[in-house]
C-alpha cells in the first residue's frame, strides 16, 4: 500500500463517528462550536489510549519515586513516550463513577505530564468541562469516547491514519463554520507531489550518503505537511536523522500538532504557536527544507505594524525586499522562507496565481519576484488542477525555491502545466472533486526532473506540459511614453532654451519592454510609426517582474466554421418546430 493511499475506508469512518458524538451536544453547541468539545476530547482519548499498554507500569513507577525531587525521566521510561499520567483513572474507570464524573474527569486531566497540559491549554478546555459537567453532557461525551470502536491507541491508528482523522475533524468544523477560501487545508495528494519535487533532485545523494535533515513548516495547521515529508526521507534512508519545526497561528491545530509529534516520538517544543508574520519564534534559524501551504487572499492587517518595523531593519529583518498589498500578504511568507533555507535549501510553497503577477513594476509583489529571480533562487512552478482543496476550487500553484541549483538549471525557470494531471474522484470531499493520484504524481516529477522545454508527457489521454526560461525572460522595462501638448493652432508648445516639448498628461502611455530588448529599438519599432512626436521620458523607467503562466500555455483553437454553426442552427429549428407541431397539430401558421 502506498503512503499517498492510507486507510481511507477507516479513516473515514473514525472520523465520521467522532463527527456522531458531537450530536449529543447539539442542543447546547451550534455546529462550529462542536471543535471546542471534540478535537480537545479526542486528543484526550488518543492519549489515553496510546498510554493504556503502559498505564499499569507508569502507576507502579510513580509510588516508587514520587518523594524524589526530579521524576520525570523514570515515568517516561515506564511509559514509553515522552508523556505519561500518574492518575489513577482512564476512559474505561471514568464511566464506572458517574456520580464523580467532573471530579475525576479532572483528576485524569491533572496527572498528565507538564507538556500534555500545556497542549489542552491551548483548547481552552476548562471551560468547556464545567459546561457539560452542568448539563449532564459530560459523562455522555467520555461514554461514547470509550465505546471499542472509538479506540485511537498508537498501536491500531498510525500517526499518518490519526493524522488524517483529525484534518478531516478540522476540515467539518471549519466548513460549518464557512471559514474563508484561502484558510483551507492541504490534502495528501498535494503534500506528497509538494515532497517528491523537493528532494527530486537530492535523492541520489541522500541514499549515497544517508539522510540527516531539518524540515521547517511556517504554517503548519496540524503538522502533517512535516509528517509526509519525513516518511519520505525515511523511506530513502530508513536509519534518517530528521529534525521537523513548525510554526502554527491557531491554538487548536497548533495543539493537535502538538500531541501528533508527542506521541510520535519527536520533540514538541519545536512545534511552537504564534504568528509566523508579526512573532516569528525561529529568528536565526536554518533549515533544509520548508514546506507550507499560507494562506492566500487573507489581509495582514494585524501584522502590518510588526511586519512595517522589521521592514525597516533592512537586511536585518525577513522584510528588506518589499512589502505586498495589504489584502494579500501571501507573499511575505515566500520572503520568511527564503530568509531561513540554508545555503542549499529548498522550499515548496503553495500560491493562488495572484503572486504570479499582481503589482505593477518597482511593487512589493514585483520586488519579491524580482528577488527571487535575481538571485536564480526561482527552481520551478507547477500549475494544479482546480478543485484539488477541500474549501476552495479554485487554480493554484507549487513553487520549487532553490538556493544551490545542480548546474543545469542555473538562469532558468522551469513551468509546468500539470492542470490536467487528476482524476476525478467518484465523491467530492468538499470542493474537493480532484485527485492527484500515484500515477499523476508520477508524471508531474518526471517532468519536472527530465527538465526539458516544449517537453509534453501523457497519462490516461491527459496531457502534462514543460516550458524552460531564462530569469530574464520574466523581466520588464516599464517605460513612460509622453505626446506633446499643442495650442489651439496645433502647434507644439515648448518650453525652456532648448525649446523642448511639453507633455501633455492626458495623453501619456506606458508599454512594458522585454528585459531582453533594447528599449530604443522597441519604440522605434513599436511606438514611433504611429505616433511620430512621442519619446520615452527615460527617467521614469522602471523594472519590474511577471509571469504570465497562463499566456505561456496557451494554445489557440480555431473558431468553429459559420457555415457549420448555421447548418447546426438549423437542425435544431427544425427539431422545434417538429415538437411543437406534436404538441399542438398543425396548422396555417
Amino acid at each position: 500500500m502506498t503512503l499517498s493511499n492510507q486507510t481511507t475506508v477507516n479513516v473515514q469512518e473514525k472520523s465520521s463517528m467522532i463527527w456522531g458524538i458531537a450530536d449529543l451536544i447539539r442542543d447546547y453547541y451550534k455546529p462550529h462550536e462542536y471543535g471546542k468539545v471534540i478535537l480537545p476530547m479526542t486528543v484526550l482519548k488518543r492519549f489515553n489510549d496510546t498510554l493504556a499498554s503502559t498505564k499499569k507500569k507508569v502507576l507502579e513507577t510513580y509510588e516508587q519515586v514520587k518523594h524524589l525531587e526530579v521524576i520525570e525521566g523514570f515515568l517516561t521510561t515506564a511509559s514509553g513516550y515522552k508523556f505519561y499520567n500518574t492518575s489513577v483513572y482512564d476512559f474505561e474507570s471514568l464511566v464506572d463513577d458517574s456520580e464523580h464524573i467532573e471530579e475525576n474527569f479532572r483528576a485524569f486531566i491533572n496527572g498528565f505530564s507538564e507538556n500534555v497540559i500545556d497542549i489542552l491549554e491551548n483548547f481552552d478546555f476548562d471551560r468547556e468541562i464545567a459546561k457539560l459537567a452542568n448539563n449532564g453532557m459530560l459523562f455522555l461525551i467520555i461514554e461514547a469516547f470509550n465505546k471499542s470502536n472509538a479506540y485511537m491507541g498508537a498501536d491500531k491508528i498510525t500517526a499518518v491514519d490519526m493524522g488524517y482523522i483529525f484534518e478531516d475533524l478540522v476540515r467539518r468544523f471549519s466548513e460549518s463554520y464557512d471559514e474563508q477560501a484561502g484558510a483551507h487545508f492541504t490534502s495528501r495528494d498535494i503534500i506528497y507531489l509538494m515532497t517528491d519535487l523537493l528532494i527530486a533532485e537530492d535523492k541520489d545523494v541522500l541514499i549515497e550518503e544517508g539522510v540527516a535533515k531539518t524540515v521547517y513548516d511556517m504554517t503548519m495547521g496540524t503538522s502533517q505537511m512535516l509528517t509526509c515529508m519525513t516518511e519520505r526521507l525515511l523511506e530513502l534512508d530508513k536509519d534518517a536523522d530528521v529534525k521537523v519545526f513548525g510554526q502554527e497561528l491557531n491554538p487548536e491545530t497548533f495543539a493537535i500538532a502538538k500531541s501528533d509529534m508527542l506521541i510520535r516520538g519527536g520533540n514538541s517544543e519545536n512545534m511552537r504557536q504564534g504568528n509566523t508574520l508579526s512573532d516569528d519564534k525561529f529568528s536565526g534559524f536554518k533549515f533544509d527544507y520548508i514546506i507550507s501551504n499560507p494562506p492566500f487572499g487573507i489581509d495582514w492587517k494585524v501584522e502590518k505594524k510588526a511586519v512595517e518595523a522589521e521592514h525597516k531593519l533592512g537586511d536585518n529583518g525577513r522584510f528588506s525586499v518589499g512589502l505586498p498589498k495589504i489584502s494579500d500578504g501571501q507573499m511575505l511568507f515566500d520572503l520568511n522562507g527564503i530568509a531561513k533555507l540554508k545555503d542549499d535549501g529548498r522550499m515548496a510553497i503553495i500560491h493562488n496565481g495572484s503572486s504570479l503577477f499582481t503589482g505593477a513594476a518597482e511593487s512589493g509583489e514585483s520586488e519579491i519576484r524580482r528577488y527571487m529571480l535575481e538571485n536564480d533562487w526561482l527552481d520551478c512552478i507547477v500549475q494544479l488542477s482546480t478543485d484539488v482543496f477541500y474549501n476552495t476550487g479554485i487554480t493554484t500553484y507549487i513553487w520549487i525555491i532553490s538556493k544551490d541549483k545542480p548546474e543545469h538549471r542555473q538562469g532558468k525557470v522551469q513551468l509546468i502545466d500539470a492542470s490536467k494531471m487528476v482524476a476525478a474522484r467518484r465523491k467530492n470531499i468538499g470542493n474537493k472533486r480532484n485527485d492527484i493520484t500515484e500515477e499523476c504524481r508520477d508524471v508531474i516529477v518526471r517532468a519536472y526532473g527530465e527538465f526539458k522545454n516544449n517537453g509534453v508527457y501523457e497519462w490516461n489521454g491527459k496531457i502534462c506540459k514543460s516550458k524552460i526560461f531564462n530569469n530574464e525572460d520574466f523581466g520588464f522595462n516599464r517605460i513612460q511614453i509622453e505626446s506633446p501638448s499643442v495650442d489651439e493652432t496645433g502647434k507644439v508648445i515648448t518650453k525652456g532654451k532648448k525649446n523642448q516639448p511639453v507633455a501633455d498628461a492626458s495623453k501619456r502611455d506606458f508599454e512594458n519592454v522585454p528585459l531582453v530588448e533594447d528599449i530604443d529599438v522597441y519604440f522605434n519599432r513599436e511606438v514611433k510609426p504611429y505616433n511620430p512626436e512621442a519619446w520615452i521620458e527615460k527617467t521614469k523607467t522602471k523594472v519590474g517582474y511577471e509571469i504570465p503562466f497562463t499566456r505561456y500555455f496557451y494554445t489557440y483553437e480555431a473558431p468553429e466554421q459559420a457555415e457549420k454553426i448555421a447548418k447546426r442552427i438549423t437542425s435544431y429549428e427544425k427539431e422545434i418546430m417538429a415538437s411543437l407541431e406534436n404538441l399542438f397539430g398543425k396548422g396555417d401558421n
